[in-house]
């Protein structure tokens, strides 16, 4: 292992931004919540099952891009909708149309409070590319660039694959492995020789089927079991561990 705590294979790495990088996984976790009570509580009344924003959002929509994780919570319920299209208005009851609400809920949340970057992640990204190894961000977010940017974060990184790339390149989300894929291929990097950094159980899944070289599962919310169950080679609570592991 490396001092940065990875195989001396690893030559580039691969970062999810939501929950890795940035302190935003939260706030997508409350916006899907107000979004998915008010549609369930206006189809099923007063007595609707809420949204678990920990349980639901871990198991459906983390990770996913926005339509996967409206289409996967709403089959947990055994609700069909719709399609619809991509400009459907927030308040048309359809696939697409409950993917915006969600968005304007998270960025109107995100403008109030601003984007953190975690500051141990930032020491570790940045050993990285003092250790000469490539870097990538990886997300299903269609706002990747604008959080890269309000966190003062997007200079560390040579590739970004987000929710707008992977549309124009017509590449299937997570948990398949085609965005990390593409990320390490822009680095020039077989996946035997890339690590893949993740928080979400669907990311750990597309770094499993993706067949990288090493998998990193990071534990904000107490799920490190989960994470090493869908392919986590080593979990750690903070980036900045894995410097104090090798330092």
């Amino acid at each position: 292992m490396t001092r940065l705590g990875l195989p001396d294979t690893v030559r580039a790495c691969l970062f999810d931004l939501d929950g890795v990088l940035t302190r935003t996984a939260v706030v997508h976790a409350a916006a899907w919540k107000e979004m998915f009570d008010d549609f369930l509580r206006r189809r099923d009344g007063a007595g609707f099952r809420p949204f678990d924003p920990v349980a639901d959002y871990d198991e459906y929509v983390d990770g996913r891009p926005r339509a996967d994780g409206v289409r996967t919570f709403l089959a947990s319920r055994g609700i069909e909708l719709p399609e619809g299209s991509d400009d459907d208005p927030p308040e048309r009851d359809t696939v697409h149309g409950l993917g915006n609400r969600k968005n304007i809920l998270v960025l109107a949340k995100i403008r109030q409070e601003g984007v953190e970057a975690y500051p141990g992640s930032v020491r570790f990204v940045e050993a990285v590319r003092a250790a000469g190894l490539r870097t990538a961000v990886v997300s299903s977010s269609a706002n990747c660039r604008d959080v890269l940017v309000s966190a003062g974060i997007e200079g560390l990184f040579e590739v970004r694959i987000d929710g707008v790339v992977a549309t124009e390149r017509k590449l299937p989300g997570k948990p398949h492995p085609d965005t990390f894929l593409e990320a390490a291929r822009e680095l020039g990097a077989e996946p035997a020789a890339a690590a893949v950094f993740e928080d979400a159980l669907a990311g750990m899944d597309a770094g499993r089927a993706g067949a990288f070289g090493f998998v990193v599962g990071v534990d904000r919310v107490g799920q490190a079991e989960e994470l090493r169950r869908h392919g986590a080679d080593t979990v750690v609570q903070d980036l900045a561990e894995l410097l104090e592991e090798k330092a």
